[in-house]
């Protein structure tokens, strides 16, 4: 009898595909965590902020840089990184390759955000800008005055408080 693709496998054969899987990514991960370290140690913590380790294979690193400017600026030290890596034991790496990344702002933002305290920017309206609105306002078409007056009225909460 033919076997049933369909059927339901046990879920120790599931757990055990997953467990080598998971273990396999904890891995690089660590890997991957241990090369950033490094490179903030070569680069600085100015520079090191600005840019990430993103993956290792084959011997070739590659570092995602949040602007092209300061991926020049890491192509321009790419030989010191590579000896700063091959001293620090990473003797099989062969070469650097640094791309420019915007992207990589947003993930480097939300890991600097998670450590660091968050800062509030707290701007107060005058009284003064709230009298403004409110004289714009009165010659406001009617769906815009309201919107208006409510922002007045929110300005002029914020400096009785």
């Amino acid at each position: 009898m033919a076997k049933d693709r369909y059927a339901p496998k046990p879920l120790t054969d599931i757990m055990a595909g997953l467990n080598n899987r998971l273990s396999a990514y904890a891995g690089k991960s660590q890997a991957l965590d241990t090369q950033q370290t490094l490179l903030k140690d070569f680069l600085g913590p100015k520079l090191g902020d600005k840019c990430r380790v993103s993956n290792y294979r084959d011997g070739t690193l590659m570092i995602e840089a949040v602007s092209a400017p300061i991926a020049l600026r890491l192509n321009y030290l790419k030989m010191d990184m590579l000896s700063h890596f091959r001293a620090a034991g990473m003797a099989e790496l062969g070469q650097i390759k640094i791309t420019a990344n915007p992207q990589a702002t947003q993930r480097l933002s939300t890991a600097n955000k998670s450590g660091s305290p968050a800062v509030t920017n707290s701007l107060k309206m005058s009284e003064q800008t709230a009298d403004y609105l409110n004289a714009i306002a009165s010659s406001a078409p009617p769906s815009l005055k309201e919107k208006l007056e409510r922002l007045a009225l929110h300005g002029k909460n914020k400096s009785k408080s």
